[in-house]
């Protein structure tokens, strides 16, 4: 018996060392990932002054750089900007609030789960851009249109998150809800929000990235103002410089919105193990 308690314990330090071994520091972390990006720049640069494509297809860095400085001074950016901004922003708030509110409902009964979830995973995976041409019937050629498509795109993954979130609740907190009768608002936004506020901000964190890449591709179909549509513009110019440095400030825009909400989830998953 002491033969197989020590070597249990020698077992869990050896597994401890090795966890602690395995652990990598932050600035590892940020040197690999500085690595990364510096060798994708060497290998585009060396691309495009090798010879082996047009110049004009894989423009120098140098060019594109100097191509987003002159888009960051022109004020028609910031016209559209402030266009495909309103579309993202408007699409994730009414996309969020009703994949939230649809998500507490299936996550809290079964009866609707098991009739009405598998609709949603049905269609989530379908590519929103098929169902443009009814909301452009229903909300006509302006921003309403896409903004209902954004809105449909996060719809799906803020709902099967919220869902996945309640099921995950502590049933501990849902009796003591019951316990001091909480009405079903209460419920929601007492207790279940509260709780499930990771699942929630990683629903509205992928609903963010949905929410750019369709409003984009709508403005692009059927639209004049938008960023979506100034890149078409340049496209039609064959100004490749100037294209891949708007999608280079599209890509840093989007980028730094869903760091952003990152910190939010890390934040409530921090304040969520606090609680518990």
């Amino acid at each position: 018996m002491a033969a197989t308690q020590k070597i249990g314990r020698k077992s869990a330090t050896a597994t401890t060392s090795w966890g602690a071994k395995r652990r990598v520091s932050p600035r590892a972390t940020n040197a690999i990932r500085l690595g990364f990006a510096l060798g994708a720049m060497a290998l585009w640069e060396g691309v495009s002054r090798s010879g082996l494509l047009l110049h004009d297809v894989v423009p120098s860095l140098v060019d594109i750089v100097a191509a987003m400085g002159r888009l960051l001074v022109n004020p028609a950016f910031y016209a559209n900007l402030e266009i495909t901004a309103w579309e993202v922003a408007a699409s994730l708030a009414v996309g969020a609030a009703a994949g939230i509110f649809a998500g507490i409902a299936l996550g809290a009964n079964k009866f609707l789960s098991r009739a009405y979830e598998p609709y949603v995973y049905y269609l989530a995976p379908t590519p929103r851009i098929i169902f443009f041409p009814v909301m452009i019937m229903w909300f006509g050629v302006g921003v309403a249109s896409k903004i209902a498509l954004g809105a449909l795109s996060c719809f799906f993954t803020v709902a099967l998150s919220t869902a996945a979130g309640m099921r995950g609740i502590d049933p501990v907190l849902i009796r003591v809800g019951k316990t001091f009768r909480a009405t079903p608002w209460q419920m929601a936004v007492k207790i279940q929000l509260p709780a499930m506020r990771a699942p929630v901000l990683n629903g509205v964190r992928l609903g963010l990235g949905t929410a750019v890449i369709t409003a984009l591709l709508a403005e692009t179909k059927l639209s004049n103002q938008g960023l979506g549509f100034m890149t078409m513009q340049i496209y039609s110019h064959f100004d490749m410089a100037s294209l891949y440095g708007l999608l280079a400030i599209v890509f840093l825009l989007a980028g730094a919105g869903n760091m952003l909400i990152g910190r939010l989830t890390l934040g409530a998953g921090r304040g969520a193990s606090f609680e518990s």
